[in-house]
This record gives structure tokens, sequence and C-alpha cells, in this order.
């Protein structure tokens, strides 16, 4: 007999656990995750998983290290609690910036967290637009990445925007941005860029011709936004119309909104991995497109046993991604 599938999620983002399981047809299953008084976090698995197959939907969006820890603890509850598989789905993998030592005696915390979640009770993890693809080696177990490049260029395509041209806001996106490029047929650019510090980059140069065309810049997280509004700055002054994005993450800290407010942006397209406060719905420049049906669709497989590769094999062919 076939092992029904459990949904559990904490409290990072229940409003997409709900929706995945509303593509799924099945019913969120029970889990209370509160705090004790003095702000430990307390986990009850309410209803019976033993031999189940369980996926715990959990991004580790702001406050990272407050979900990091819910996600732990519930992968030990529903070990303990004998679950037969158990699978994290994080859709916005917190702390995969910190994936190399890029200066003396500073951690590697995205290996150290994929270190937590091995070890905390998963047997698989599910997770979208890795910052880097070398962190699927980070994990000793396996790991599904998916993209978040079909849900963008279908919902690009519907507005029929005229002479378009992708652009990488830097050298490291590049392969990302040329994958969108071929499905949509249109021109790359990059912006070469110098960091001058983690928040603030200062626009070198525009390598690609965007003059006269409009532009879509392509990103996997968006934090405080230095880079992409510099970016667009840079890309108005050479010549660009209109300027649109597409960043997978909408972690969107610190002066993000007031940056994004006064670049000349005419619209950042975002997927639900991290949930939007009210101030960010708010936001006029902010469209929002859910992924639901992609992590449904994924967690469907995985429960069958049917490939993953499959959901994403257009985005290897389009630019080797």
């Amino acid at each position: 007999m076939k092992t029904k599938i459990s949904v559990f999620t904490g409290n990072a983002h229940p409003a997409l656990a709900q929706e995945i399981c509303d593509h799924l047809d099945v019913p969120l299953s029970r889990a209370r995750v509160g705090r004790f008084s003095e702000g430990e976090i307390s986990v009850k698995i309410e209803e019976n998983v033993r031999g189940k197959d369980v996926f715990v939907v959990q991004p580790t969006c702001p406050p990272p290290n407050e979900h990091l820890m819910e996600l732990l603890i519930m992968l030990d509850a529903l070990r303990r609690a004998s679950a037969r598989r158990i699978t994290a789905v994080v859709p916005y993998f917190g702390y995969a910036r910190q994936d190399r030592k890029d200066q003396p005696r500073v951690p590697i915390t995205a290996k150290l967290v994929a270190n937590l979640i091995t070890v905390a009770g998963a047997n698989r993890v599910l997770t979208i637009d890795l910052h880097a693809g070398q962190l699927q080696g980070f994990f000793d177990l396996p790991l599904d990445n998916l993209y978040a490049i079909n849900v963008f260029v279908d919902h690009v395509m519907e507005m029929n925007i005229d002479d378009l041209a992708v652009v990488s806001p830097d050298v490291g996106g590049i392969k990302m941005a040329r994958a969108y490029a071929k499905r949509f047929g249109a021109a790359l650019a990059i912006v070469d860029k110098r960091r001058l510090s983690p928040d603030s980059t200062e626009v070198m140069n525009i390598m690609g011709d965007v003059k006269g065309k409009n532009v879509l810049i392509i990103d996997d997280i968006i934090a405080t936004a230095g880079s992409i509004c510099e970016a667009s700055v840079a890309l108005k002054a050479a010549g660009a119309r209109d300027i649109f994005a597409a960043i997978t993450h909408p972690v969107l800290s610190g002066p993000a909104l007031e940056r994004l407010e006064k670049a000349p942006i005419k619209t950042l397209f975002v997927t639900n991995t991290i949930p939007l406060d009210d101030r960010k719905k708010r936001c006029s420049k902010i469209e929002m497109i859910t992924i639901a049906s992609l992590l449904a669709e994924a967690i469907q497989r995985i429960h069958n046993e049917a490939s993953i590769s499959e959901l994403f094999v257009e985005s290897y062919d389009a630019g080797g991604m």
C-alpha cells in the first residue's frame, strides 16, 4: 500500500505550505510550533507519522535563525516519531552566500547549516535556485535544486515585451542570464561592477548593447537592492527603455524598498519562496509569482519515486545551468 504524503510547516511561510497542499489535494498536517516563556522553541507533532513520507516546508527566511531552529527541531521531532522518510523543503536556503572562505578566519556557514539539517534527521532536501550550484555538494544526502526560470519566462512572455535584452547584474550570474536569454531569443548583457562593501557596489561598465531595448535583469537574491538599483541606473544611462527585474528570493532587507522606489525599475518580479510583509506588498513595483505548483509537482514526484530532473531539463538545455 502506498505511503501517504504528510506536509508540515513551521512559522516561516504557512501560506506557501497551504498552497502546496491545495495543489496536492492533501490537508496540511498538524503541528504546534511555539515558544516557551524564555523563548526556546517548542514543537509538538500532533498526528501519527509512523511510516509516512513527510515533507517539512520551511524557508530559512528572516528572521533566519528562528526559522532555521524551527526546521531543525521539527526534523528531529519527526525522526523520533518514526517517519519513514523526511524531506526538508527549503524554498529559500539562508546562509547560502557564506559558502567559501573569502577572508581569513571566517566560517563556511552554508556547510555548517547543511550539516545541521542532515544531523537533525532530513533524508533529502528540496530547494529552489541555490545561490551557487556547488552548494549541492555541501550536503551528504540527496538534494533537488529546482529553478524558477520556467515560472518567470512564462509570465514575462505573456506580457509580449518587444526588443528584450536580458541582463546579468554581475559576472557570476551570466550562466543564469544566458539561459533566460536563450529562452526569450533575446540579447544578453552584463553589468561589470566593483563591490565596495558587502552592501554597496559601484557600476563600472555595461558589456553588451542595451540602447533602445527593454531590459530584464535576472538574479537569484535581492537583499538591500544596492546592486540591482545601481545596475538599473547604469542601464538607463546606456539608453535602455523600460527596465524590469526577475529575482527569485525577495529578502528585501534594510533600505531595499526605498532604493526600489527611487530606481528606474518599472516592475520587480519575485516568487513567494519568502513571504512579503504588508509594507512590501504595498510597493507598487513588486509583483509576486507563486512557485507552489512547481514545489507540489516536485513533492509528488519524490513521493512516487519519479524523475525530478524533468522539471528543469529545459533549464539545463537552455544555458547549461
